[in-house]
């Protein structure tokens, strides 16, 4: 379809992990909060019969910030930002554990509330979804504000719709009015509302490629435009340069795809110490244990099996190893994934303490469509 014909919504919740939780500690409304602490770190009641929350000066650790409110963003804290570091800028910010299971719940309760109305969906994330509203009869301004109205109802939650011709494009502007944002744009609308912007706000220029076009003198979407396809191509080859060259423009042919089947599952987890293959073999074999059941559940929930199992190490000088292994039959029992995953583990030469360990299926299935096609229980037989 035309560009100027598509219709093409981005829909991204507003700070979803950190939202859910102020539905369910309202005290916490307009301060500053993280999300990205351990169990031990959930509210306590206490003799008064208040909840008293923790503080990131309580916290010990390296463990990372999920996300955060947007109070506690003012103050700089962000993202993947260190809970240490973040406790640095803001002692006294209150600090919860992750809650993936609630999070999961509003998930499903938001995009069932988008789809009663746009049905036309990707699946793009536990807090966001792209739309193809190209179809749909009513006028996109009310269209737009009755999808975010659904959505309120059904969480008691905010969101925001960024609407263009592209989902390269839907996806920049559900980013420039949050929260609560609502942003409409045409391709004549490209050089006023996108160009200004810093390239990094094109989803596909992570840090590296920012670095490296700011290197060469380029730090806008429209200087980037300007930038000569054989220029670009020198420093970036041809396809990444290709793919620059275009989405400066504004150009994204991508259609939303509404039956998206997941390409892996995985499971990691970050130490809270570096731990020896050695001396904390009994820690590292409980957290192997504990990632191949998680990932053996996420798979029977999403209805899926597997074929090829993979390992990650990441040790205490960053240095990351991976390995897999193909199974002869899909699976998705967590005796068979440990067992594969062990296999991959033996290959590693085990000698610097080890930092971070995931564990990761690939080559999916759906259940149904295994079977049909490749009796995978009969593996389970020779299980010892």
């Amino acid at each position: 379809m035309n560009d100027s014909l598509r219709r093409i919504a981005h829909l991204d919740m507003d700070a979803f992990y950190a939202s859910v939780e102020l539905l369910r500690y309202p005290e916490l409304h307009g301060l500053p909060v993280v999300i990205g602490g351990r169990n031990e770190h959930q509210p306590v009641i206490g003799e008064d019969g208040r909840r008293h929350f923790y503080r990131l000066r309580d916290y010990t650790g390296r463990g990372v910030i999920t996300t955060a409110t947007y109070e506690a963003r003012a103050l700089r804290i962000h993202s993947a930002m260190g809970v240490m570091k973040a406790a640095q800028l803001a002692p006294d910010a209150i600090l919860l554990p992750v809650d993936f299971v609630i999070y999961r719940h509003y998930s499903r309760l938001f995009k069932a509330a988008v789809a009663r109305i746009a049905p036309q969906i990707e699946d793009s994330g536990i807090d966001e979804v792209y739309m193809d509203l190209s179809d749909l009869p009513d006028e996109i301004l009310a269209l737009a504000k009755r999808i975010k109205q659904a959505v309120k109802e059904a969480t008691g939650l905010s969101c925001s719709i960024g609407i263009a011709p592209n989902k390269l494009l839907s996806k920049i502007c559900s980013d420039l009015e949050k929260p609560d944002g609502l942003t409409i744009i045409g391709v004549s609308d490209i050089p006023q509302r996108i160009w200004p912007l810093p390239v990094h706000k094109i989803n596909g220029i992570g840090p590296k490629a920012a670095n490296k076009l700011a290197l060469l003198g380029i730090t806008t979407i429209a200087e980037l435009a300007q930038a000569e396809l054989s220029f670009l191509r020198i420093h970036f080859g041809r396809s990444y340069s290709i793919w620059l060259y275009e989405a400066s423009r504004g150009i994204d042919s991508r259609p939303v795809i509404t039956d998206a089947k997941p390409k892996s599952i995985s499971r990691e987890i970050t130490f809270e110490r570096d731990l020896h293959p050695r001396q904390d073999r009994s820690d590292l074999s409980e957290a192997f244990n504990v990632l191949c059941i998680q990932v053996a559940d996420d798979l029977k929930r999403k209805g899926y099996v597997g074929r090829t199992i993979s390992i990650k190490l990441r040790f205490e000088d960053f240095h990351t190893l991976t390995r897999d292994c193909s199974l002869s039959a899909y699976t998705g029992d967590p005796i068979l994934i440990r067992r594969a995953a062990g296999d991959c583990l033996r290959r590693i030469l085990l000698k610097k303490r080890i930092r971070l360990l995931g564990v990761k299926v690939t080559t999916l299935c759906c259940v149904n469509a295994a079977i049909e096609t490749a009796p995978w229980q009969r593996e389970l037989p020779l299980m010892s």
